[in-house]
This record gives C-alpha cells, sequence and structure tokens, in this order.
C-alpha cells in the first residue's frame, strides 16, 4: 500500500521535470537572448528555480561576467518562477516584469547561475487568489547570482504582473 503514493510521487516528479524542461525550452526557442546566452535549467522547486549559463558567451571585455547577462539571467529565472507556477496550474497568462531593482556586487570568473524565489512575505495563495478574482496579479520575487561561499555577486527584487490571456 506504501508502494503507490511513492509511484505516484515519482510520476509527479517526472511531470515536474518535464514541465520545467518544456519552460526552459519554450525560454530559448522565444527568447533569443536566453538562446545566445546558453541558458539551462539547473534545479526547482514549487519555490525555487535556478538557471545556470557558461561564462564563455556571457564575458565583457575584462574577462568576468558581463553586468547585462546577470540582470537578464536574474529576471528570466523570476520570470521562470512566475510562469512555471502558472503552467502548474494551467493558467494562461502574460507575465511581464513590472519593476525590478539590481544591485552588483562582486565580479563573476567562472560559469554562474541565478537562483529565484519568492521574497519575503509573498505567496502563492494571495498571488492566485488575486488572479482568480481579478484576472491579473502581481507578485515579488527576489533573485542571486552567488558568489564567494556566502556572498552574492549580485541581487535582484522584482515584481512580475500575470495577467490572463484574452480568451479565444
Amino acid at each position: 500500500m506504501s508502494a503507490a503514493p511513492h509511484s505516484l510521487r515519482r510520476a509527479d516528479d517526472a511531470a515536474e521535470r518535464d514541465l520545467a524542461q518544456t519552460l526552459v525550452q519554450f525560454i530559448r526557442d522565444e527568447i533569443p537572448l536566453a538562446r545566445a546566452m546558453d541558458l539551462s535549467l539547473q534545479c526547482f522547486s514549487a519555490d525555487r528555480i535556478s538557471l545556470a549559463v557558461p561564462l564563455a558567451p556571457n564575458v565583457n571585455d575584462k574577462g568576468c561576467a558581463f553586468g547585462g547577462s546577470l540582470v537578464s539571467l536574474m529576471t528570466l529565472a523570476g520570470w521562470a518562477l512566475v510562469e512555471l507556477a502558472l503552467r502548474r496550474r494551467g493558467d494562461d497568462c502574460d507575465v511581464f516584469v513590472g519593476e525590478s531593482t539590481v544591485r552588483y556586487l562582486a565580479p563573476v570568473w567562472s560559469d554562474f547561475r541565478a537562483d529565484a524565489q519568492l521574497a519575503p512575505g509573498a505567496d502563492w495563495a494571495t498571488f492566485f487568489d488575486t488572479l482568480d478574482g481579478r484576472g491579473r496579479a502581481r507578485i515579488e520575487v527576489v533573485c542571486i547570482v552567488p558568489g564567494e561561499p556566502g556572498k552574492s555577486a549580485a541581487t535582484l527584487s522584482a515584481r512580475f504582473v500575470a495577467k490572463r490571456r484574452a480568451s479565444h
């Protein structure tokens, strides 16, 4: 009897992986910058997503990561976190960044990733209740590019907005 929930969980995990991989492929197919950056999925959960890129296509004239690549990766990771949550529910929405603040704290000299998660105080329940009631909702997301152990190389705080698409 305990085997059924375990096998069901494995199927759910496989479906989640497929959903996340499909989203990253969509990003690469529809956003030429993401393809040029060589964006890939590193890991994900219901509350977090990490996207990674190699340094080589994202390097600046000094040999470290280009600031535009850092902010682009963090923005894409935040967008992907919201988009993945919507896709899990089958919601058809346009998602866009409404506002963001970025801080560059240290140079990045190797391949890097951006980790996105909900900001403190933000929650999916409120977001989805608002979306269901108004057809539009916003949620705060924080992203980091890890640097030296225990430190961030860059951070992004952003508000993402989801708006239901009109039915055809």
